[in-house]
């Protein structure tokens, strides 16, 4: 925000400081100031101070200042962290309508996961420097290569187990004391090689919840988890659970609230996770 490096400025002045250096003749310099004003949905504030804008306002004039200039690519880290949730969500939205209006590329740099998601047409999610997978955000989050950006992107289970084989493009995972699984091999399906552990990883989303005693021919599922409610957490429009396993494992179930009436599972209930094989990926990196 270093437009408040001049609050002595209208905002009017503040969008157009830069371009004074520039050589821009006066009128077009305020051409340019109405007309980035009015792509930040602040038409009418041109003679307010800095001083007397809201939060999200004065995010707005800093991407006018940045947009006044007609860059190619536009650089933003982190722009929303300093405002409260739900003008963050607002401001979400903005910026990416307001993307598709200008036309120029936005590089968005952000530590929120379900920004990312939201904001994006590519995600590149990096660790110590290094770009660990690029994609659109359905293949970030469906498809992950690796645990780093399976954990970062979205909310995820990871099962413990052993590769048991491998039967095309379809593992077979044992867990001690809990069971077998079938999940989706991945890169490891080239390699055919059984015997070592790995990790399963399913988005909670994907599981489904049920009480043992009334599971029938129609809950027939590829996968099965029988194990022990300890944690819910109810969350309006949906209710986290979180199930533990013989061997100690844990996984977490969002059950959607659909019903008013529905029956929920108490701390203690023994539950079954249903999940179906291409819900699953196995990985090792």
């Amino acid at each position: 925000q270093n437009y408040a490096l001049f609050p002595h400025m209208t905002v009017g002045q503040n969008v157009g400081y830069g371009l004074e250096m520039s050589g821009v003749p006066k009128a077009e310099r305020q051409r340019r100031v109405t007309e980035a004003l009015e792509l930040v949905r602040l038409p009418l504030v041109e003679n307010r101070k800095p001083a007397q804008l809201s939060g999200g306002q004065q995010q707005r004039i800093a991407l006018a200042r940045a947009l006044v200039n007609r860059p190619k690519v536009l650089l933003l880290d982190e722009p929303l962290g300093a405002l409260d949730l739900k003008l963050r969500k607002e401001m979400q939205l903005e910026l990416k309508s307001l993307n598709h209006e200008v036309g120029i590329t936005f590089i968005y740099v952000t530590h929120d996961q379900d920004e990312a998601l939201t904001m994006s047409d590519r995600i590149a999610v990096m660790s110590a420097g290094k770009i660990l997978q690029l994609g659109d955000p359905r293949e970030i989050y469906e498809r992950p290569r690796n645990r780093f950006v399976a954990d970062f992107i979205g909310e995820t289970n990871m099962l413990r187990g052993t590769v048991d084989r491998i039967d095309g493009s379809i593992a077979t995972l044992g867990i001690q004391g809990v069971g077998q699984i079938r999940v989706e091999a991945g890169d490891e399906a080239k390699s055919g090689k059984s015997g070592y552990d790995a990790d399963a990883i399913i988005r909670p989303e994907r599981m489904s919840l049920h009480h043992p005693a009334n599971l029938c021919a129609e809950h027939v599922a590829e996968n099965r988890l029988d194990g022990t409610v300890v944690d819910a957490i109810y969350l309006g429009t949906h209710t986290q659970y979180v199930v533990r396993f013989a061997d100690g494992q844990s996984s977490t179930v969002h059950l959607q609230n659909t019903n008013a009436n529905q029956r929920d599972f108490a701390l203690g209930d023994p539950a079954s996770i249903l999940f179906s094989v291409d819900s699953a990926t196995l990985l090792t990196d």
